[in-house]
């Protein structure tokens, strides 16, 4: 007590040099943003994935003084595992650093995009937000045919019978659908469970709405227990802790040049030349973005 007295005078001296949110007594919540669709990277498009987020992550879970975490969630969803491995860390540390996870939906969590809100211990969103959409999809074309009406013989050579299975280029057979929907179903229980889990004190619609890949308004999704709150980071954040409240935004870190382009470093010839792979990368950031674009729209965005 002595020792705090001691320190006091020299502490209100101090604290009006200091930032905000590092003055005695401010409350702070940092914020991570979990922005686009989750696991589609290319070169020059790296997506939303663990190893791209983690130390941001850690950084905002290690913020001395921390009331709460809060994500800010925009995202159609993507792949499944990283979604999972995503949501994993997330509650990893908020066990580990006994903190509370706060979620706030912007335009869109859907998918996996919802499967990160379930990260947290309460989701919030805006009242124009889209949520929901617990479902598992695959999509792809069907070329067979155009290679028979120009001539061209694909010649593709195997060890494993299944190696080849849901070729586009072949036509389907009805094993390789049963396998594959063999596959969704299992992904689906377990994404079903996770937010059962997770919200099994508010859900309120019942599991065939819920979990029928439908999607909804922040308000309906509110109404079917899949959201807790409708509102915005600043005003939710600072009604529960003060308008005081300072919100770090908390990024991952870039290297002292910035981000450098994956896979255009051979230079020698070895890798087709540095040409080759720069028109390799532009052709899979054209890929991943029409794949992105793609569940984009599906809500209208």
């Amino acid at each position: 007590m002595a020792t705090e007295s001691f320190f006091a005078p020299l502490r209100r001296l101090v604290d009006p040099l200091l930032p905000a949110r590092m003055r005695a007594g401010t409350p702070v919540v940092p914020v991570v943003r979990l922005n686009g669709a989750i696991g589609l990277s290319s070169p020059l498009r790296p997506g939303l994935t663990l190893s791209g987020i983690s130390k941001a992550l850690d950084r905002a879970f290690a913020v001395k003084g921390a009331k709460a975490v809060a994500l800010a969630i925009n995202s159609p969803g993507g792949a499944p595992a990283q979604s999972h491995l995503i949501y994993r860390r997330i509650r990893l540390l908020a066990e580990e650093k006994e903190l509370p996870v706060i979620a706030f939906v912007e335009d869109v969590a859907a998918s996996g995009g919802y499967m990160l809100a379930c990260a947290a211990d309460e989701i919030i969103a805006d009242p124009f937000s889209i949520v929901g959409s617990i479902g598992v999809v695959s999509a792809g074309f069907g070329f067979d045919r155009v290679l028979d009406k120009i001539g061209v013989d694909r010649r593709v050579y195997t060890a494993g019978e299944r190696k080849v299975m849901l070729d586009p280029f072949q036509p389907e057979k009805a094993e390789d659908i049963e396998r594959l929907k063999a596959l969704q179903k299992e992904i689906h229980d377990s994404f079903t469970g996770l937010v059962r889990q997770r919200r099994a004190d508010v859900l309120s619609g019942d599991s065939e709405t819920l979990f029928s890949g439908e999607f909804w308004s922040a308000t309906h999704a509110q109404e079917l227990g899949l959201v807790d709150a409708i509102g915005d980071l600043r005003g939710f954040l600072r009604a529960r802790y003060g308008d005081k409240v300072q919100t770090p935004l908390i990024e991952p870190r870039s290297g002292l040049f910035g981000r450098r382009l994956p896979g255009i470093t051979a230079i020698d010839g070895a890798g087709g030349g540095l040409a080759s792979q720069i028109g390799a990368g532009v052709t899979d950031n054209l890929i991943g973005a029409a794949q992105e674009r793609a569940l984009w729209s599906r809500y209208g965005l």
